[in-house]
């Protein structure tokens, strides 16, 4: 069974997601950075899957998934990466990738070898929601969740979609364009996220720009969880990690702070 859920059974605690590519800077990194980000309080990590037409991430991912690719990281040491990284750590992991990658590797047996590896999500930008039901069958048997995304111009339809098939979590893309940092939070966001509430049930986490602790407390007001990923991978270029442990520990006190 899925872990995710256990990360939203306290009403007030919000989520910290955090996002490494996997393989970036090097294998080593991946299998010791998960485990301390753990330590530092995030609930969640997804594991990006490289991928050379990363569509969905700005500059600073390509760039990392453009290296891990370089180094020769593929979907099957993914796989045997999150089976290490799961001996270390007992929170959720959830890959992130693009549908080519799982289409190649096989749909059934990507699935089933993600719970070998005991992962427990995935989340698949490229892959609309109307066109999701065989990657779902065979992610629920696999005890898989798997994450929709919404973004701000999601009309209603697509809402009430996402709504009946996303499971573990909705996430909510901050605003329309690519991952990266961003200066300030999108003056919609609060709007976004009223309308998807009015709809799901599921938890909602907000992702693309957060880079600052005072970005992820104004948006833990109004959301169940954060999601963030091009600060940390920048982070990651400077070893050893201290700017990334504090910027985590910040990060960790800004959500507490909403409780």
């Amino acid at each position: 069974m899925s872990r995710i859920p256990s990360v939203f059974n306290t009403d007030k605690h919000k989520a910290l997601i955090a996002y490494v590519t996997v393989g970036y800077p090097s294998v080593n990194a991946t299998l010791e950075i998960v485990p301390l980000l753990a330590s530092l309080g995030c609930d969640m990590i997804e594991l990006g899957i490289p991928f050379s037409d990363p569509l969905a991430d700005g500059v600073t991912i390509q760039d990392a998934s453009y290296q891990a690719l370089c180094q020769g990281i593929s979907p099957s040491l993914c796989l045997d990466i999150a089976a290490k990284l799961r001996e270390k750590v007992n929170i959720p992991l959830v890959f992130m990738t693009y549908y080519n990658p799982v289409f190649n590797y096989g749909i059934y047996n990507f699935c089933q070898a993600c719970h070998e590896s005991d992962v427990d999500g995935l989340i698949i930008p490229d892959l609309p929601p109307e066109e999701s039901d065989e990657l779902q069958g065979y992610a629920q048997q696999s005890q898989l969740d798997l994450i929709h995304l919404l973004s701000p111009n999601s009309p209603d339809e697509r809402i009430d979609l996402v709504a009946q098939k996303s499971s573990g979590f909705i996430y909510l893309v901050s605003l329309t364009g690519v991952t990266g940092t961003r200066e300030k939070v999108p003056p919609n966001l609060e709007n976004f996220i009223a309308r998807v509430r009015q709809k799901a049930s599921q938890p909602l986490c907000v992702g693309f720009g957060i880079s600052t602790p005072e970005q992820a407390q104004q948006i833990a007001r109004i959301a169940d969880g954060i999601i963030v990923g091009s600060r940390i991978i920048q982070l990651l270029d400077k070893s050893p990690y201290d700017e990334l442990v504090q910027f985590i520990k910040n990060l960790r006190k800004a959500l507490n702070s909403q409780t």
